[in-house]
């Protein structure tokens, strides 16, 4: 069985227990040929994922960020933006409003932070990105001017809270919004009609010459499920979610113990002096 290219989510299944790239995986990436595009799909932003591809000698490749929600090419130019438009994103601010929920909202290359707490300094943290700190009010005027809409809104905070916010974001607006609960503490929120698969055939559609069928996926979490069912060969890591490894095609080992490097070896290291794998076939 041959790929032609690799996408796999990162949080979750790509990254270690130290929320970074092996070794092992490094290398195994740094010896496959660079005609095999290697696509980060994820629900970060754009600059949460550079740094990633740099540290696998991938720097220019092409990326599905947002949760399929902003499609970028390997020079970073934009093939398909699909946002919250802005009173929707007023919307569910105004839910949060008499909560300690915290908000935070992304649009293209940029995060918006109005305040330093728990939240953002763990995201910070988490991410090696830093936000543009800006009062709420100041965003939404900014989004106005400029005709903008959110590409993804993430709400963090007590999980009871975020359990309450969860259920009437649903009730009110789930035939418009997409809920992932990534974590009981966590909601990330994106447009109903995108998902990975989508940003990926988007990308393929016009940056390559096959289809998603030739692809081999890996993820974790709800997101992931559409992109490992459209998958050619789809594949969830152990410490995936229930759902997740009941669409998959394989279940590989925890991404703590490197699951998504043990099956691209399997597929890839043997095949990495053949002529046709050098050809990217």
């Amino acid at each position: 069985m041959t790929f032609k290219a690799i996408c796999s989510d990162v949080d979750g299944t790509l990254l270690n227990s130290d929320r970074d790239l092996s070794p092992r995986l490094k290398n195994l990436i740094q010896s496959l040929s660079p005609q095999i595009p290697v696509i980060l799909a994820s629900s970060r932003m754009p600059d949460a994922m550079r740094h990633l591809l740099t540290d696998l000698g991938r720097p220019f490749e092409p990326m599905v960020a947002y949760n399929g929600g902003l499609v970028l090419d390997e020079k970073g130019q934009i093939l398909d933006s699909v946002t919250i438009p802005l009173e929707l994103v007023k919307t569910i601010i105004d839910w949060t409003a008499k909560t300690e929920i915290h908000v935070s909202l992304f649009h293209g290359e940029n995060w918006y932070e109005s305040k330093e707490d728990y939240w953002s300094k763990r995201e910070i943290q988490n991410t090696k990105v830093n936000p543009t700190w800006m009062k709420r009010e100041e965003i939404m005027e900014l989004w106005s001017r400029e005709n903008l809409g959110a590409h993804k809104v993430m709400v963090m905070g007590d999980s009871n809270e975020i359990s309450w916010l969860f259920g009437e974001l649903h009730l009110h607006h789930g035939s418009d919004l997409h809920l992932y609960r990534s974590k009981d503490t966590y909601i990330e929120i994106a447009p109903r009609k995108i998902s990975k698969a989508t940003g990926l055939e988007v990308l393929l559609k016009a940056k390559f010459d096959f289809g998603i069928q030739e692809v081999i996926a890996f993820g974790d979490n709800y997101n992931d499920i559409d992109l490992l069912q459209k998958a050619g060969w789809g594949v969830a890591v152990a410490n995936a979610r229930p759902e997740v490894k009941a669409v998959a095609n394989e279940i590989t080992l925890h991404h703590k113990e490197d699951g998504v490097a043990e099956t691209l070896e399997r597929f890839f290291w043997q095949k990495k002096q053949s002529p046709e794998f050098l050809q990217g076939s």
